[in-house]
C-alpha cells in the first residue's frame, strides 16, 4: 500500500496495511535546509535529518492554504480598499503593520517575528473592545469574486506523487474573530456580548464558506482541516457556547466539503470531552489531536469507544514529549497511543504529535524520538 493510500483509506474507514504515522507541519516538502534566509529555522543545526526522514518514510500531509486569487491578493472578509500593509525590519526582528478601516477609527495590528523562532508574535490586536468590533462588522465586505488557487495544490501533489497528500486549510469564523483580539478581550466579550460577537462570526462565514466552496469545487475529493474551535472549548468559555459559535458555522463548511467528495478533519486542542457531541455534529471525518490529560481531559481510548465508528482519529502524542522524554519513556508513549487509537472496531488512527519543535536547533533527542515514531508504527500489528 503507498503511503498516499494508506492515508485516504485511513481517512474513509477503509482496511489499510497499518496505521499512518505523520510528523504534522513537517513533511519533507514545504522546509528547505538549504533555504539561508534568517527566518528559515529549518537550516538550523539538526532539521536536515529530520526533514529527510519526513520525506523518506513518514506518511505525508502537506497542508496548504484554501484560497482564492482575487487581483493577485489573499484577502479576509474586509474589502481590500480598506486594508493597509506594511513590513519593517529593525532591531533584529521582523514587523508586519496591518491598518483596517480609515481615519480616528482605524483599527490597527502589530505582528513581530524572530529569527529563530517559527512563529508569528501578535503584540497588537486590532480589537480592543466591543465598540472596536462593531467598527470591524460594519466595514464593506470584500466583493465574493474570483477562482480557486488551484496550481500550488497541483504542483504539490506532483512533488508528492504516492508518499503523501495535499491537506487543505482553512480557519472557521470563531479563529478569525477570535484573533482579533487578545485572549482576555476575546472571553469576556465572547461571554458578555454573544449577540454581537455572533454578527462578527457571520461576516467571517460569509467569506470563509464562499472560499470553501469555491476551493472544494476546484480540487474535489481532497483531505481538509479546519482550525479554530478551541477558542471556545473549555477553559477559555463554557461549553454551551460551543454549539453556537462551532457547531453552527462548522457544519455547512463540512458539508460542501462532502458535496465535493471530499473529507473533513477538525483540529481542535486542549479538553474537548464536554464539547466532543457538538465536533462530531458537525459531520466530521476525522478529529486531531485528541490531547491526553494534562493538556487534554480525555484519553484516546475513550474517543475511540465513544466514536470510532463515526470518527478517524488522530494524535495524540505531545510536542513537548518529542522535545523532552528520553527514548524509552517516549517509545512507551508511541506504543500507548498506537494501541488506544486502534483497539476494537472503528475507522483508522493517525499517529501525529500536537504541534512540532518551532526553534533553530532540533536537539539529538527530537529526531531520536520523530525516529521511534516511524520504527514503532512499522513494526505495529
Amino acid at each position: 500500500m503507498t503511503r498516499r493510500e494508506r492515508l485516504f483509506h485511513s481517512i474513509a474507514g477503509l482496511p489499510v496495511d497499518r496505521p499512518a504515522v505523520s510528523f504534522y507541519e513537517i513533511n519533507g516538502l514545504t522546509e528547505d535546509w538549504r533555504d539561508p534566509d534568517p527566518y528559515n529555522i529549518f537550516n538550523g543545526p539538526g532539521w536536515e535529518e529530520l526533514i529527510r526522514l519526513a520525506a523518506e518514510r513518514s506518511d505525508r500531509m502537506v497542508l496548504t492554504p484554501a484560497e482564492t486569487e482575487r487581483d493577485d491578493r489573499k484577502l479576509g472578509p474586509i474589502a481590500a480598499d480598506q486594508l493597509q500593509f506594511r513590513t519593517e525590519e529593525r532591531d533584529g526582528r521582523r514587523y508586519h503593520h496591518l491598518t483596517i478601516g480609515s481615519g480616528p477609527r482605524a483599527l490597527t495590528q502589530l505582528e513581530m517575528v524572530e529569527p529563530g523562532i517559527n512563529t508569528v508574535w501578535r503584540t497588537e490586536h486590532p480589537v480592543r473592545s466591543a465598540d472596536d468590533l462593531r467598527y470591524w462588522i460594519d466595514l464593506p465586505d470584500e466583493e465574493l469574486r474570483g477562482t480557486a488557487c488551484a496550481e500550488i495544490v497541483l504542483e504539490r501533489e506532483r512533488l508528492l506523487g504516492d508518499t503523501g497528500v495535499v491537506l487543505l486549510d482553512t480557519p472557521d469564523p470563531l479563529c478569525v474573530v477570535a484573533m482579533l483580539m487578545s485572549m482576555a478581550d476575546f472571553t469576556v466579550l465572547a461571554m458578555t456580548e454573544p449577540d454581537l460577537f455572533e454578527a462578527a462570526l457571520d461576516k467571517a462565514a460569509r467569506f470563509l464558506q464562499w472560499n470553501l466552496e469555491t476551493v472544494a469545487a476546484a480540487c474535489p475529493g481532497r483531505l481538509w482541516r479546519i482550525y479554530g474551535p478551541e477558542f471556545a472549548a473549555p477553559p477559555y468559555l463554557p461549553p454551551e457556547f460551543f454549539a453556537r459559535y462551532v457547531t453552527r458555522f462548522n457544519t455547512p463548511m463540512v458539508a460542501a466539503i462532502h458535496r465535493s467528495g471530499g473529507y473533513a478533519r477538525i483540529h481542535c486542542h486542549g479538553r474537548i470531552r464536554q464539547v466532543l457531541d457538538e465536533i462530531v455534529r458537525t459531520g466530521c471525518d476525522g478529529i486531531d489531536p485528541v490531547e491526553p490529560p494534562p493538556q487534554g481531559d480525555i484519553e484516546l481510548a475513550e474517543v475511540r469507544e465513544r466514536y470510532g465508528d463515526r470518527l478517524t482519529l488522530f494524535g495524540n502524542l505531545e510536542a513537548s514529549d518529542i522535545e523532552n522524554l528520553d527514548e524509552t519513556a517516549f517509545r512507551q508513549k508511541v506504543r500507548r497511543a498506537l494501541d488506544e487509537g486502534t483497539r476494537g472496531a472503528g475507522r483508522g488512527f493517525v499517529l501525529m504529535p500536537s504541534a512540532c519543535p518551532y526553534g533553530r536547533l532540533l536537539s539529538p533527542r527530537a529526531f531520536r524520538n520523530y525516529r521511534t515514531m516511524i520504527e514503532e508504527t512499522e513494526n505495529f500489528t
